[in-house]
């Protein structure tokens, strides 16, 4: 049998070397950000992403051995473990070919099979399966099967029973059951029905009259049809031509020529139509569901990361407005850090009148303090918000921009108790309305506050097996947070317990010990928190920044058992560390080059990939890796639906990815649809996030403009001419 290691290493192209170093490292306890960037040497620089996949495979393949062993134990435990059976557990690959092995062997509820059994008549069964030569007509065999005080009061009783036995042994055929299932998989069809005579019209509209072959399904139509059934509007099925399928069937059983022939047919069909069929059809809709889920888990992890990494406005005075109606609009003004300067509630809905008022408030807040940004929230009333904003960039003589901010998930941070703790002197909808503000300067900072299934750029993730989205989504705000590394002097608690190495009660330990001692002047300091020990630290520490540090090392991505190999190698190129605190080693890749990498490396103690990481923060301490992405679009006026005409060109920001195309904002509060046939790329493309993601800034012009229908078509394909 193939080792977990040499499976893992196979799937993954990687060398079997690596994949055990990462395994070995996992087993130490060491989280994932922290081998992806500090043990390049021993896994080949792999990613976090790889790295995860990994983890979840070892995982999977960990449990299969436990779950055969389990197995085998019980089959053992039964006397009835063959060496073709141990053969056939120990090649299984699959969980499901584990279960389907160990079916006859499970413990069952009293079925037909059983009863018949407890009245005698397993040896008939067998004797007819056998279908011998010399095997008696089955109805004259089963007279010696008639026992009254067995409850067999006929002989046709006897067969039937019989029968029951031979249906129940057949369904538990391991082998056939493989067969059958890939039998579904490759010819079956997913087809669904509206559930009433009359239906009402609703958004399963499109699945009133739905069939598409089982292999063709993809996962959003398999979650809508799921979702469909659940609430009542569909019937959702498998189907599977029946005359096809027991073909299959009778090769595998029957024995041409055979005096019982006929008998173990009827009693084969009645195994596939009564057992085999309803299971695998089972089996087949849950896997669909699973594959689809696991689809749509992994869409929202992509779109998640270019969210969490969408570049921070840094550096201005910001007015984050949370739009409403009945309770108006909700005003907050930070500072650069995110400090609260003011808040104010305006009307801007209510009438022209509410309006103007609600622009010279406004406009007296931007003059008082300096507002160069304004953060709206693209929820309720966020058209007439834009709209007052609009009319407020004006009055105020220009200098100011503004841009539609995602809201979701806000109103569930402002009403948890992290907000109360944060902002206990204002009431839910302020609280918003600076979630908003700081969602613009720095959204990873404010976002990773919220629950990642509450920022909604994904799909069906409320159908999805919660602890599997839970799972992927935190690994991917840990990924993004530890990529653009934490300020330990200004991060929140929520923000620290992202960090690799540190749980809730640690991070809050750093706050308090923060607040009690004045700000951290070095990263060994962190070995002074209580309860943060020296394996702790080993993990955090170079994703932890002291911008205030003597030392400049502690400002950068280098860890601190590097910090020995990077002097090293500043005095290998003849600078020092004040030369990196001045910025004036600009060409110390250029030099490294000229001394050689490998050379440089082994001097230095350190393998190339961590010398070449070590080179790179040197050059830049205390960059942020956001800064080199593409800039959000910041508008001054705000456009209309109405004002869109087909072949208008534009310029949008992708807001969320889904398997079908990719939603565009593109300022007139409505986003557009690139269907993935428009996606504008020169190859066939299998799913949006090839060619974007969410967050990227792209040009696109409009196909189509339905203002009734609020849906807005659009291309990435330039029009001819």
């Amino acid at each position: 049998m193939d080792t977990i290691i040499t499976i893992l290493a196979r799937e993954l192209g990687r060398e079997p070397t690596h994949v055990e170093n990462v395994v070995r490292l996992l087993d130490e306890g060491n989280t994932i950000p922290f081998i992806a960037r500090y043990r390049k040497e021993l896994h080949g620089a792999m990613d976090d992403t790889v790295l995860r996949t990994l983890a979840d495979r070892l995982q999977y393949l960990r449990g299969l051995d436990e779950r055969r062993e389990e197995v085998r134990a019980a089959i053992e435990g039964q006397g009835k473990l063959t060496e073709a059976l141990a053969a056939a557990l120990t090649a299984a690959t699959t969980l499901a070919e584990v279960e389907d092995l160990y079916r006859p062997y499970r413990p069952k509820r009293r079925t037909r099979a059983s009863v018949a059994r407890e009245r005698g008549l397993e040896p008939l069964a067998r004797l007819l399966f056998a279908q011998g030569r010399d095997c008696p007509e089955p109805l004259a065999e089963a007279e010696k099967y008639v026992d009254p005080d067995k409850g067999v009061a006929t002989a046709e009783e006897a067969l039937q029973g019989a029968g029951d036995i031979i249906a129940e042994d057949i369904s538990d055929d391991a082998a056939l059951r493989r067969q059958l299932r890939a039998l579904w998989w490759s010819k079956g069809e997913l087809v669904s029905s509206a559930a009433s005579k009359e239906p009402e019209d609703s958004v399963y509209r499109l699945y009133y009259a739905f069939q598409c072959p089982v292999r063709r399904a993809q996962g959003y139509q398999v979650l809508a049809l799921d979702r469909g059934e659940r609430e009542g509007f569909l019937k959702v099925a498998v189907e599977m031509d029946r005359d096809t399928a027991l073909i299959q069937v009778r090769r595998a059983v029957l024995i041409p020529g055979a005096p019982s022939m006929a008998f173990v047919r009827a009693a084969a069909e009645d195994a596939y139509d009564r057992l085999i069929a309803p299971s695998v059809e089972r089996e087949i809709r849950r896997d669909l569901t699973e594959q689809a889920a696991e689809g749509a888990i992994h869409t929202f992890a992509l779109n998640l990361r270019p969210l969490l990494m969408q570049p921070p406005v840094k550096g201005a005075v910001t007015m984050g407005l949370d739009p409403g109606y009945r309770n108006g609009c909700k005003v907050a003004v930070v500072d650069p850090t995110g400090k609260v300067l003011d808040t104010a509630v305006v009307y801007p809905t209510f009438s022209e009148k509410k309006k103007q008022e609600a622009i010279r408030v406004l406009s007296a807040l931007v003059e008082r303090y300096g507002v160069r940004h304004i953060a709206i929230g693209n929820g309720t009333a966020s058209r007439e918000t834009e709209q007052m904003t609009a009319e407020l960039i004006k009055a105020v003589g220009g200098g100011v921009s503004y841009m539609i901010v995602s809201e979701a998930g806000a109103s569930v941070y402002s009403a948890s108790k992290l907000a109360a703790e944060e902002f206990p002197q204002y009431d839910v909808n302020l609280r918003s309305a600076v979630s908003i503000a700081r969602r613009l300067q720095d959204p990873l900072a404010e976002l990773v506050k919220i629950d990642p299934k509450a920022i909604g750029v994904g799909q069906y993730q409320h159908d999805m097996p919660q602890a599997r989205l839970d799972e992927a989504l935190s690994g991917v705000v840990e990924d993004c947070v530890n990529a653009v590394g934490v300020d330990l002097n200004t991060a929140s608690a929520p923000l620290l317990t992202r960090v690799a190495g540190l749980g809730s009660a640690t991070a809050k330990n750093i706050v308090q010990y923060r607040e009690e001692n004045g700000a951290f002047t070095g990263r060994k300091q962190l070995l002074k928190v209580p309860k943060l020990g020296p394996k702790a630290f080993q993990q955090c520490a170079g994703f932890l920044r002291v911008p205030e540090s003597a030392n400049v090392l502690d400002n950068t991505a280098v860890h601190p058992e590097s910090y020995a190999a990077a002097e090293k190698l500043l005095a290998l190129c003849g600078y020092d560390l004040p030369a990196v605190k001045a910025g004036a080693i600009g060409d110390l890749r250029d030099r490294v080059a000229a001394y050689g990498e490998e050379r440089a490396a082994q001097a230095c103690g350190v393998g190339v990939p961590t010398l070449r990481d070590v080179t790179a923060e040197l050059m830049k301490p205390g960059r942020d890796p956001r800064d080199e992405l593409p800039k959000p679009i910041l508008r001054t006026d705000v456009l209309e639906m109405k004002d869109l005409k087909p072949g208008m060109e534009l310029t949008g920001t992708v807001r969320n990815v889904v398997d079908f195309g990719a939603f565009v904002d593109i300022g007139v509060h409505q986003d557009g649809l690139v269907h993935i046939s428009q996606l504008g790329a020169p190859h066939r493309v299998r799913h949006p996030s090839e060619v974007c993601a969410v967050g990227d800034v792209v040009t696109v012009w409009v196909l189509e403009v339905d203002e009734k229908k609020k849906r807005i078509s659009l291309t990435m394909r330039k029009p001819e001419g």
